[in-house]
Parts: structure tokens; sequence; C-alpha cells
């Protein structure tokens, strides 16, 4: 038996991509589809809250302000309680409102009743749930909800780390392909021109489907856990200032209770006079930032946090902790010390959910996000053609080409899948049942083709 030649197992390996690549747009092609649909309308969202809510998030532009003290009592009157809020967003300008966030009993994770109050009046200009460290409103929640889980919960958000799991594969398997097959698509005319249009613009996306995937997998579930240990195992960790202090028995307080839903309690002994005491240190330690965020101490150990949240470039996000009583800095972070790993994660973030750059970097992941509807559609195109074809095969199996390799290289492609699904379980899960259908297939079809080359006892001579 001679071995297998380079170029043969070269074909064959080629063979299996492409055929994975069909079968990844195929099935896995409906759920990038969605998230591309509704990461499109996220995008255009926040005009459209601009409008809405206008009324809501823009007060009086001619006047002084008022202490946080009397926004805050204003909002408690609102209230009928001297209720305290677990944070206070500042107006950043002449014009806007001051947003206090309120966590309640019923609401959802991440969630927060929002009093706006107008610093020069003090009147009380909308009250609704807000969500997320962005504070986003009812429009953009409900459009963010079903971007990432279809409105499903935690079970919903398997859809999107299925799509994000598969796109950076789908990705740089066509940009293989395309590197393989560059001449003869040159040379492709009539109804094949699909083909050669929906290779060259995945080309030319390809950069910003490899942003959407790694992005998006950072908010996942399961392969965002294994990122989180990845960049703490590398300390890549985002920076954030501790608000723990230390009793007078030198016992550390729980650094993590914000973690355990602590932040919905504030300490009984903040005053709202403490509020504009914390903001004034805040500004002397050199939290500069029009756009704050005020959180005040979860208990009788904890200190104020006083963030920078203007996420936009440049950007600034700097932190302050505060001792309770004294407003002495007892903890500090500075964004321009922060590793490189965790800027770019911060960056990268931001740029994803279109903040960094505006309305500019909005426009701009629209405009990929529909390329990749493009892309989607020219895939089906393409696979209703194949469905229609009358010669050859129509979808033929992944494993074929397997069977065919040689040992090494059956060995390090199981070995990259392996790697690949234990990084990202939903990839590897999905991957495995596909690997499983597709072996059935394969063996269906080879029973049935020994079935027909056996000769039929009636055409037998005697």
């Amino acid at each position: 038996m001679t071995a297998r030649s380079p170029s043969r197992t070269s074909k064959l390996l080629f063979a299996l991509l492409s055929r994975l690549h069909l079968y990844t747009g195929l099935f896995i092609g409906p759920f990038i589809l969605i998230a591309a649909l509704s990461g499109i309308a996220y995008l255009l969202s926040p005009p459209l809250e601009e409008w809405l809510y206008h009324d809501t998030l823009y007060g009086v532009t001619q006047g002084e302000p008022q202490p946080l003290a009397e926004q805050i009592a204003a909002a408690q009157r609102h209230l009928g309680a001297p209720t305290l809020p677990s944070a206070v967003r500042p107006a950043p300008t002449l014009g806007d409102t001051t947003r206090l966030m309120f966590s309640e009993p019923g609401l959802g994770p991440s969630e927060h009743r929002a009093l706006f109050v107008d610093p020069i009046s003090l009147e009380v200009t909308g009250d609704t749930t807000v969500y997320g460290t962005s504070g986003i409103l009812p429009l953009r929640t409900a459009i963010d909800h079903f971007h990432r889980q279809l409105l499903m919960g935690e079970t919903g958000r398997l859809y999107s780390e299925l799509a994000a799991s598969w796109l950076w594969l789908a990705a740089l398997g066509g940009i293989t392909l395309w590197i393989r097959q560059r001449r003869a698509l040159k040379a492709l005319s009539g109804a094949h021109t699909t083909r050669q249009r929906h290779a060259t613009l995945g080309v030319v996306l390809s950069l910003g489907l490899l942003f959407f995937s790694a992005t998006g997998l950072t908010w996942s579930q399961w392969a965002g856990g294994n990122i989180a240990e990845l960049r703490h195992a590398w300390g890549w960790g985002t920076p954030s200032a501790s608000t723990t202090l230390i009793d007078s028995d030198s016992q550390v307080a729980d650094e993590h209770a914000e973690h355990h839903g602590h932040m919905a309690m504030v300490a009984t002994s903040i005053t709202l006079e403490d509020f504009d005491r914390a903001m004034s240190a805040a500004r002397k330690a050199g939290i500069s930032a029009a756009r704050i965020q005020l959180t005040p101490p979860g208990g009788p150990q904890q200190a104020w946090r006083i963030a920078e949240i203007d996420r936009q470039w440049p950007t600034q996000v700097d932190q302050v902790a505060l001792h309770p009583r004294s407003m002495a800095v007892t903890d500090q972070t500075d964004f321009a010390s922060f590793p490189l790993a965790a800027k770019l994660t911060r960056w990268g973030i931001d740029l994803h959910m279109g903040v960094l750059f505006g309305i500019a970097n909005q426009i701009v992941l629209a405009l990929i996000a529909a390329g990749l509807v493009t892309l989607m559609v020219w895939g089906y195109v393409m696979a209703w053609r194949r469905l229609r074809t009358a010669s050859g095969q129509r979808f033929p199996t992944v494993t074929e080409p397997w069977i065919m390799l040689p040992l090494t290289a059956q060995s390090s492609v199981l070995f990259v899948a392996i790697v690949l699904g234990v990084a990202l379980p939903i990839l590897g899960v999905s991957l495995a049942i596909f690997v499983v259908i597709d072996a059935l297939r394969w063996y269906v079809k080879k029973r049935y083709t020994v079935r027909n080359l056996k000769p039929h006892p009636s055409n037998t001579s005697r």
C-alpha cells in the first residue's frame, strides 16, 4: 500500500473545510442572521431612544443646578419614602437630568428603578427601569435582551453563544477557501457570480466578523467564563478601586459584597449631604469626567466608589474609593496605568456596543452587520441552487474526506477539535452532534451504495 501524497492530503483537508463551511452556513446561519439583524436594531436605537425619552433625559437649560442632596430629596418626595439611591449619575451638562438609581425587589439582574430629576427645577421628569452598567432605557433594553437571549433568559443566551462560537470559524474558513480558489473565482460568470460575490464580500468583512465573534464571546455564558479565567490567570483583569475597609480589629470586610447582591443595601449612616461631599472629594482626587457615577457604601466596612463612566474616545473610566466619614481616598485606579490587555478589553466591548466613537462607530458596525446579512442571503441562494441541481452530490458528508485522511492528519484535526470544544463548549457540543448525524448519513449512504453494487440474483448466469 502506498502512502498518501501531501497533495492528496491537502485536497482532502480542503474538501473537509469546504463541506464544514457549507454546513456551518446552513445550520448556524439562522442564529447568526438573527444576531446580525437584532444587532443592527440595537446600533440604530440610540437616536430613537433620544427622541422617545427626550422629556425624561432633558430638562431646564437656564438656572443654577441644586446640590445633589436637594435632588435626592425631590426623588424621595416622589417615592414617598426616605429611601437612599444605590447609585447616582449627576447631570453631565446643563440641560441634562440627574439619574438616581434605586434597587428594589422584583427587578431583574442588573436592573434598577431610575428617577430622573431636573437639577435646576427639581422636577422628576421620569420614573422607569434602566439596565446594565450603561443604564440603557426600556426600548434599548428590550432590543438588547432579544439580541443576546431572544427574550428567553439564561437559556436564550445559548443562541448568541452558538452564533459567536461559529462565526469566527466560518470567517477563517471562508478566507482559506478564497485563498485557494481565488483564481477560479475570477473566471466565474452567470449564476456562479453569486459565489464570487459571497467570497469577496466575506474577505472584505473578515476582520469585522472576527471582531464581532471575539467580543461577543466575552459576554457568553460558557466561553465567556473560560475567557474570564484565562484573563485572571494571565493578569489581564480590569482593575477596580476596592471599596473594602479594615475595621478596628483588622478584619477585612467582604470584598465581593456587591457581587453577592449587597449592592442593594445602602449604609444607614449615609446622609443626603454625603453625596455632595463625595462628589467634591472625588473631583479633588482627579475624577474629571463629566459623566460619573457615585455608589454609596453598601455596609459599615465599605467605602464610596466614584467612577468615571464616559466610554467614548478618549476613554474616561478612572475610579476612586473614599472613606465614608473622612472622604479620604482609600484606593484609586487610573485607566492610563491599566495593562494593555485590560485597555483592549474595555475598548473592544465599547466598540462592540457602538459607544467608543459615537455615531461613526454605530454606522460602521451596522454596515458590517448588514454585510453579514447579505453574506447569509447569498449563502442560502447558493444552497438552494445546489438543492435543485440534478447531478452530483448535493450535500456531501464531511465524514467521507475525513475517513480518507492519513492517521496523522486525522489526529491533528481531532486534537484541534477537542481543544476548541473545551475552550468553546457550545461549539464543542454542537460540533459533536453534527459529527454524529453526519457519520450516520455517511454510513447509510455507504450501505445503500454497497447494496446497489451487488449483482442481483436474477442477473447472474447459471
